[in-house]
């Protein structure tokens, strides 16, 4: 694998403030793919005026980060698509490394990971000190979909992320559909990466507010997807009633913003639980 090999493909959601950091620490890879949830005409002027070689994708409809990867790995002709979030940063010869380790593999795996500082990133509780292969080569159940070199042939087998995931959890359940296949998924510890979390949006409120259901939502919906439904029921009734009182609490006491939240929260879970789709949606001012 050379550079030449790469695609890179970012989904931004009104990340104006954060996706010129980005875009300013990919020096080598020429070919990249932004597709934008929000329709953001004035962000797409201004990048493409800094990056005219970009290709920018408006999507009308907000699709959420699965599908809109799909859309990405989907129109590309590199065998690798370098998948990141508009928050990240790479740090110098991140990708460098990152080929390295796939030439050193011969292409022997489904995703290889930059390192990150966040915390448990790139393995379930599973894992152990046991689990180091190589050196600066680490053997993981999965990692995290803020950074991931992914080998698009392995993926397309397994048919991509599944799209009902609309934020959250979609890169883990990836990870697990590829396991249950035996293809490898590996840390590249010397290949550095820097995490905003959190960030990749700047609606403020409105993004606590989907985040939070739809972080609940998708829990319920991959452990009913990869366990079953009572499995998903025992484990979350009691956080969607304790959800649901800690939402009257608050606003018992005038504290808007967190009734808010945690109605949210318990309204994930049980939208989910009853077999609804992921429908919520941030609104955009």
């Amino acid at each position: 694998m050379n550079y030449n090999d790469i695609t890179i493909g970012i989904v931004t959601f009104k990340s104006e403030k954060v996706i010129f950091q980005c875009l300013n620490s990919i020096k080598s890879i020429k070919k990249i793919i932004i597709f934008d949830n929000s329709n953001d005409f004035i962000l797409k002027n201004k990048v493409r005026k800094k990056y005219p070689n970009i290709n920018y994708i408006l999507s009308k409809k907000n699709l959420g980060y699965a599908q809109a990867n799909n859309k990405i790995l989907k129109i590309i002709d590199t065998s690798h698509v370098l998948i990141l979030n508009p928050d990240t940063v790479l740090n110098k010869n991140c990708i460098k490394k990152l080929i390295s380790k796939s030439n050193f593999l011969k292409n022997k795996f489904a995703i290889l990971a930059p390192s990150s500082k966040n915390k448990n990133y790139g393995y379930f509780k599973s894992f152990t000190e046991k689990r180091f292969k190589f050196k600066d080569l680490i053997d993981v159940d999965f990692v995290k979909g803020f950074s991931m070199l992914v080998n698009v042939s392995k993926i397309k087998k397994i048919g991509f992320f599944d799209k009902k995931f609309f934020l959250y959890l979609e890169e883990i359940d990836l990870c697990k559909r590829l396991k249950n296949k035996s293809e490898k998924i590996y840390i590249v510890k010397n290949a550095k990466i820097k995490h905003l979390a959190a960030k990749s949006s700047n609606i403020g409120f409105e993004f606590d507010k989907c985040r939070n259901w739809h972080w609940m939502w998708s829990n319920v919906y991959y452990d009913i997807k990869n366990f079953n439904f009572i499995f998903a029921f025992k484990k979350s009734i009691f956080k969607i009633l304790k959800n649901y009182f800690k939402s009257i609490f608050f606003f018992i006491l005038f504290q808007k913003n967190k009734s808010i939240v945690y109605y949210l929260r318990a309204s994930g879970s049980f939208n989910s639980l009853i077999g609804k789709d992921s429908w919520y949606r941030p609104k955009i001012f």
